[in-house]
């Protein structure tokens, strides 16, 4: 690993909600501020009315709205 790698101090973790909630999955980095790519399978999530990212330091969020069965 080079000093410039970036590792997940804190990975996600699953998170079990009832339909038509909010949930919140969160990580943490090793490094501040580094932009972050959310992601479903292969498909790049984008902040929509259903999906929000937050970012404060090292902490990245992702907060799904509505959740539905096929957002697991």
């Amino acid at each position: 690993l080079s000093e410039t790698s970036i590792l997940f101090k804190q990975e996600l973790q699953n998170e079990e909600v009832r339909e038509g909630k909010q949930v919140k999955l969160t990580c943490e980095l090793s490094k501040p501020d580094t932009p972050v790519k959310w992601m479903k399978g292969d498909t790049v999530l984008y902040a929509s009315e259903k999906y929000e990212f937050k970012q404060c330091g090292t902490v990245a969020e992702l907060i799904i709205r509505d959740v539905k069965s096929i957002d697991s």
